[in-house]
């Protein structure tokens, strides 16, 4: 048997810990503490930076650049926490409240065109 796709894996878990996130539901931190290997943690990160730059680039201009500008911060933050395990899970943290934020930016321009 072969093992999971490390990347397909990476992107379901980040799916799963934003349906967590959204909830407030704090199985969203135990998610991240049964992570225990690095590798892991980037993977789930590269989900969440792909989830991110997608979804930042539906937004209107200023917005798109506004969150460039706080994915390049978030992306210092992993940098500065590189095979720290505590640091990482921090950095996944605030990578998903961005995407929630992202998200409360595309509800309230939908609200506004209606």
């Amino acid at each position: 048997m072969t093992s999971p796709d490390p990347a397909a894996e990476g992107r379901r878990r980040a799916d799963e810990f934003l349906l967590l996130l959204t909830a407030e539901d704090p199985a969203a931190d135990a998610l991240l503490e049964e992570l225990t290997d690095v590798r892991e943690l980037a993977y789930l990160g590269a989900g969440l930076t792909a989830i991110a730059r997608t979804e930042g680039r539906a937004l209107p201009t200023a917005q798109r650049a506004q969150a460039s500008t706080r994915q390049v911060a978030i992306g210092q933050q992993r940098d500065r926490a590189r095979g720290d395990v505590e640091g990482l899970r921090a950095w996944l943290r605030r990578s998903g409240e961005e995407i929630l934020f992202i998200r409360s930016l595309h509800a309230a321009a939908a609200r506004y065109r209606s």
